[in-house]
């Protein structure tokens, strides 16, 4: 097979007529000139050199495996420079998993960053649970997965998997304005509440808050969509209990929603973005820091966060301990 190297060799020389004035421009010696051209003339068949006491004259051949190789030559360049840019994340391609809170509040502007810095970086976007987008990112068909656990849910990581600390939100209880209700958890025994569907991370802390209170939560509606769910609350249907980033001032029609921090130790949400330890794509590092960058900073609700993994107490088969999901105070 025609080595590049050895073409871009035979340009120099027909182009100097000379292989040391070609080895001084290439950085060779006139020797590794020589062998290059014996190598190419071994390989092709042809006679690309005619030797002379002063000098080499090109052959016909030579001319004209030059002429040929132009365009090879101008391939491989390209693609050199398409490697290279590659390599910094300039043509990168980037698959993205999130939730839809996520998908709303964090993506579009860590998209935004992105893009302003990789103009032509490619980003998929897929949403989904966060067990749906661990898969997906163990099997590797994603590249970061942005998920969530709450303090009264905790979850656990694979050790292939890094994990970047994003946000903490608190959690908050949604009255409709002018309802009367209690803005404590303990009295709202006999409220009608509105959730997550059944099973989710979000029911499951919704029922153990309200287990910690001495009641168990009469719910009478349920919906994954944050922006439902304060309808539902602004319409005087129920209350509810949302992340932060699931709430924030002035998302509420007419500011009919009233909102209140749950002040319970447990009682908040994390966000990080997940990735395999190996994973080399060049657009990693830069969406990461999007991410972050992409947290609001004016929010009451909503924290920004570092990697610093919280300890959480384990017992025999990796099981977390009972004081760990031990909701305490119930003040507003």
């Amino acid at each position: 097979m025609l080595k590049p190297r050895h073409l871009l060799t035979l340009r120099a020389v027909v182009r100097t007529g000379s292989f040391v004035i070609a080895a001084r421009e290439l950085g060779y010696t006139a020797s590794a000139i020589s062998q290059q051209v014996s190598a190419l003339e071994k390989e092709t068949g042809l006679v690309l050199f005619e030797r002379e006491a002063h000098g080499v004259r090109a052959t016909a051949a030579a001319h004209r495996l030059v002429g040929l190789s132009v365009p090879v030559l101008a391939a491989m360049d390209d693609l050199g420079h398409q490697v290279r840019q590659l390599a910094t994340g300039a043509t990168a391609r980037l698959r993205l998993g999130s939730f839809p809170t996520a998908s709303v509040r964090l993506v579009p502007p860590a998209l935004s960053a992105l893009t302003s810095a990789h103009s032509r970086a490619q980003v998929q976007l897929e949403e989904g649970e966060p067990e749906e987008l661990v898969a997906a990112l163990n099997a590797g068909d994603l590249d970061v997965a942005l998920v969530y656990e709450y303090g009264l849910s905790p979850r656990r990581w694979s050790d292939g998997l890094a994990c970047h600390q994003l946000v903490r939100e608190d959690l908050v209880l949604l009255r409709a304005r002018g309802s009367g209700l209690s803005p404590r958890l303990a009295g709202l025994s006999q409220a009608r509440w509105i959730t997550s569907r059944e099973g989710t991370a979000g029911a499951l802390s919704l029922t153990r808050l309200c287990a910690a209170a001495g009641f168990e939560a009469a719910v009478a509606f349920r919906s994954n969509n944050y922006d439902v769910v304060r309808e539902l609350v602004s319409a005087g249907l129920g209350v509810a209990i949302v992340p932060g980033l699931g709430h924030s001032p002035g998302h509420s029609p007419g500011d009919s929603v009233e909102a209140t921090r749950l002040a319970q130790r447990l009682a908040f949400r994390r966000v990080m973005a997940l990735h395999r330890h190996e994973n080399s794509n060049p657009l990693l590092g830069t969406m990461i820091g999007s991410l972050r960058g992409a947290v609001p900073a004016d929010e009451p609700y909503v924290h920004a966060t570092r990697d610093e993994q919280p300890h959480q107490p384990v017992g025999k088969g990796g099981a977390l301990l009972p004081s760990a999901t031990d909701p305490r105070a119930d003040t507003p």
